[in-house]
C-alpha cells in the first residue's frame, strides 16, 4: 500500500519553534515527513499507521496556541514527482555541498554533490539540524575513520561521510520505508560500501569500540535514552556529533553523556537548533 494521510495542523498563533517541536513529537509517533509554513504544518503518515486519536499529540507541545487538525487521504502516487512540484528544492551547505534530487535541472556546482530522491522519508537537508550536522562533518572530516550514523533517514550523512574520506560508514534506520529509500540513495551516489542496517539502537550491541565518529540527528529524548549505547561504540578519543534538539537542551544532553566519559568540546547552532560535539575520554 502506498496511501498516506496528510494531517494539516493549523496553529494560532504559529511560530517556527512551535512547528519544529510539533514535527519532533509527530515523528516519534510515526509520521514520516513534514512541510511547515507560517500558519502550521502538514504531517504525512502511512494510511495504515494513522489513528484519529493522534490529534491529542498536539497537546504535548508546551506553547499557548489553538490547533485545528484536519486529516486527508492521499492515494498512492509518484512521490518523487510530488516532491519535485511542491517541496524539495536543491540546497547548498557552506558552498561545499549541494543536495538535490535526480529530477532537478540547473543544480549549483559544489565540491560534494549528493543526490537524494526523498519519496516520503525525512531528511532532505533543508532542516536546520541536517545543515548543522553537514557543517560539522565539513569542519571535521572523518578521513580514514569509521563512522556510525544513527537514524540515518535518507542516508545523507552516511553518504557524505564516505565522500569526505571515511574508511567505513554504517547507517542505522528503524523505519523500513526510510531504510529502503536510503538504499536507493546510496546507489544513486555510487557509494555502495555504505552499510545500512534496518534496526534501532539494539543493533549497537555488536559494535562496541568500532567507531571513531558517532553521529545522531534524532531528538533529545531518544538521544538521552540511548546515549549509553552510543558511547559504547566509540573508541577512546572518538568523537560524537549530536543534533535534533534546541540550544536550551544542550545542558540536558551534556549531563546525560557525562557518566559515559563523553565531554563536550564545541556547540554550534542555527535558528536555536543545536549540534553538540563531544569526545570520549
Amino acid at each position: 500500500m502506498n496511501d498516506y494521510i496528510d494531517v494539516r495542523i493549523s496553529l494560532d498563533p504559529c511560530t517556527e519553534d512551535m512547528t519544529d517541536l510539533l514535527a519532533a513529537v509527530l515523528a516519534d509517533a510515526g509520521f514520516e515527513s513534514f512541510v511547515a509554513d507560517a500558519h502550521g504544518l502538514d504531517a504525512y503518515i502511512r494510511a495504515e499507521s494513522y489513528d484519529p486519536s493522534m490529534e491529542s499529540l498536539v497537546k504535548m507541545i508546551p506553547f499557548q496556541t489553538t490547533a485545528v487538525w484536519k486529516a486527508t487521504l492521499i492515494e498512492g502516487q509518484d512521490w518523487n514527482s510530488e516532491w519535485e512540484k511542491n517541496y524539495f528544492k536543491p540546497i547548498v551547505v557552506q558552498d561545499q555541498v549541494v543536495i538535490h534530487s535526480s529530477f532537478h535541472a540547473d543544480v549549483p556546482k559544489c565540491r560534494y554533490d549528493i543526490v537524494i530522491d526523498p519519496k516520503m522519508a525525512f531528511g532532505t537537508g533543508h532542516h536546520q539540524t541536517t545543515w548543522l550536522m553537514i557543517s560539522s562533518l565539513l569542519k571535521h572530516p572523518p578521513v580514514g575513520e569509521d563512522v556510525i550514523d544513527m537514524g540515518t533517514g535518507t542516508g545523507i550523512l552516511a553518504i557524505l561521510s564516505k565522500m569526505l574520506g571515511a574508511r567505513k560508514a554504517v547507517g542505522i534506520e528503524i523505519d523500513r520505508p526510510a531504510y529502503l529509500n536510503a538504499l536507493e540513495n546510496i546507489s544513486l551516489n555510487h557509494t555502495p560500501d555504505v552499510e545500512l542496517i534496518n534496526s534501532d539502537a539494539s543493533a549497537l550491541s555488536d559494535m562496541a569500540d568500532s567507531a571513531d565518529l558517532f553521529i545522531a540527528n534524532i531528538n533529545r529524548n531518544v538521544i538521552t535514552a540511548d546515549i549509553d549505547r552510543y558511547a559504547s561504540t566509540l573508541r577512546r578519543g572518538g568523537r560524537m556529533f549530536l543534533s535534533g534538539f534546541y540550544v536550551e537542551d544542550v545542558e540536558v544532553v551534556t549531563e546525560a553523556a557525562k557518566p559515559y566519559g563523553l565531554e563536550p568540546t564545541d556547540m554550534i547552532s542555527r535558528d536555536n537548533w543545536a549540534c553538540l560535539h563531544l569526545v570520549k575520554k
